[in-house]
């Protein structure tokens, strides 16, 4: 009966930051750094565009005191590859501006960053020119190899999950029955094995059991941090999840038999004229719209999310005209509540979507025959 308490008081303290985040967030030119510079739909939209992508150094909230502007946040390590070779320095170099105003010189090479993405300026080029559309004229784009937000929660979910597992593993090498964190960790791993790879691989389970598993519980795990204040959104981004997919497409392109490309480019039981037609609508399935669904139905569902929390967070400073602040508030607080508590479902169930049909596509990849 203690878990509900704890997850209103842990939810609590999300709406909290994230509030604070909307009311006192980055100031822009022209506005005063006493009021509330994120307060309009336009500024508002563009925050929840920024907290959705990627970024180069975590930002919690922003506040001002004495006048000025104080950031509250890390610095992640910028790693560049330019016209004049590697470049490395911590993203507080740029100093927080987003506007391609602050010049970072590394050697012989000037960095800016602009809406999120670090540009290289043309030799001779000490401020950043744009044209009719915004875009810059006298820069380019060097190869990132940043640690990003999304590559620290990776790294971090990574090496939690190698200490995690690593330590049941050991556990079952010395007693049969774990103890202390394995014990929460042995029902999800025989959920995993029981409910997902054995039925839907069959007997050959056991080879892609692990990788299952790994897929499972590292989607889960960065599902559950994108829900926490510090702004992860790691499978909301269409890299990733599109990595994911194609190491699945991997998986059961090189495990499968004769009897599955039998079945793909001339199947059984079809006149011999409509065959080249399937052959061709069933490898489009195998190679093109498998892998897709997979890429697409986890970053949208996860970036909707996130969306839609933060706009809901968002109607306590939109609707202070209707209503009281104090009104305008608790009605913000108690629908973002609601759908958070919908998103912890959500983050379960899209990585357990995400690796039953993986568990599918290696399913009929490794079919026999006598099991058709």
């Amino acid at each position: 009966m203690k878990v509900i308490p704890k997850t209103i008081t842990s939810l609590s303290f999300i709406f909290l930051i994230s509030f604070t985040a909307f009311a006192t967030g980055d100031k822009k030119e022209g506005q005063s750094s006493h009021g509330d510079p994120v307060n309009t739909p336009e500024e508002i939209n563009e925050y929840i565009q920024h907290h959705v992508k990627d970024s180069h150094d975590f930002h919690m909230f922003s506040y001002f005191s004495d006048g000025e502007e104080h950031h509250v946040g890390f610095p992640l390590p910028v790693i560049l590859w330019g016209e004049n070779g590697l470049s490395a320095f911590m993203s507080s170099a740029f100093h927080h501006d987003d506007d391609g105003k602050e010049i970072v010189a590394k050697g012989e090479s000037n960095f800016v960053r602009l809406h999120g993405k670090i540009y290289e300026l043309n030799a001779g080029a000490t401020e950043v020119s744009f044209d009719e559309a915004h875009h810059p004229t006298n820069a380019s784009t060097p190869i990132d190899l940043s640690i990003t937000k999304s590559v620290f929660g990776i790294l971090l979910i990574g090496l939690l999950m190698l200490l995690w597992f690593g330590g049941l593993a050991k556990q079952y090498k010395k007693k049969a029955i774990p103890t202390g964190f394995g014990r929460v960790l042995e029902p999800l791993v025989l959920y995993v094995r029981d409910e997902i790879a054995k039925p839907n691989i069959g007997p050959k389970y056991r080879k892609f059991t692990g990788y299952l598993m790994t897929v499972f519980f590292f989607i889960w795990i960065l599902n559950l941090m994108g829900l926490t204040p510090f702004g992860f959104n790691v499978t909301g981004q269409l890299a990733v999840t599109a990595a994911l997919a194609l190491i699945t497409l991997v998986v059961y392109l090189f495990s499968s038999n004769g009897h599955f490309w039998s079945h793909q480019l001339w199947m059984p039981g079809v006149p011999y004229f409509l065959r080249p037609l399937l052959a061709v609508i069933e490898l489009a399935g195998t190679l093109i719209i498998k892998p897709f669904s997979l890429m697409v139905r986890l970053f949208a569902n996860i970036t909707a999310g996130h969306i839609v929390v933060m706009s809901l967070i968002a109607i306590g400073i939109t609707m202070q005209e209707q209503m009281s602040a104090v009104g305008s508030t608790i009605l913000s607080f108690i629908l973002s509540l609601f759908i958070t508590l919908i998103e912890v479902l959500v983050a379960f169930l899209q990585a357990y979507i995400f690796t039953m049909l993986s568990a599918l596509f290696i399913g009929m990849a490794v079919e026999e025959p006598e099991h058709h």
